[in-house]
């Protein structure tokens, strides 16, 4: 009965992590942003932008690596800084170029999810 219920358990565990699937290029949490670059070619000028105001991002972000950041770090063409204790993500764009010259838009809705 035990040997039955451990197995039983096992199963149940690999179930879920064959499920969960791979994460997105783009995620929010703890009040941080993070992107991953998901594709093999580098990326170049990366402006991520949360809730169509704030901005941060990077010179480059090579093909499989990730960035993160803290929300309160985005700012406005003005200066002003996210606020984590009054607004939440209502969406992040990313945007780039990769190392093709091709144009690079991830667009990360949380409602969607």
């Amino acid at each position: 009965m035990i040997r039955y219920l451990k197995l039983s358990l096992t199963l149940g565990l690999l179930l879920c992590a064959a499920c969960s699937g791979r994460p997105g290029p783009v995620t929010v949490a703890d009040n941080v942003v993070s992107v991953q670059n998901q594709t093999s070619r580098d990326w170049k000028n990366v402006v991520v932008t949360v809730n169509d105001h704030f901005r941060g991002g990077t010179a480059t972000l090579a093909a499989g690596s990730r960035m993160s950041a803290p929300l309160s770090q985005f700012q406005t063409a003005f200066g002003q800084r996210y606020d984590v204790s009054r607004q939440h993500v209502a969406k992040v764009v990313v945007t780039a170029t990769d190392a093709s010259g091709e144009p690079v838009e991830i667009t990360f809705d949380p409602l969607k999810r």
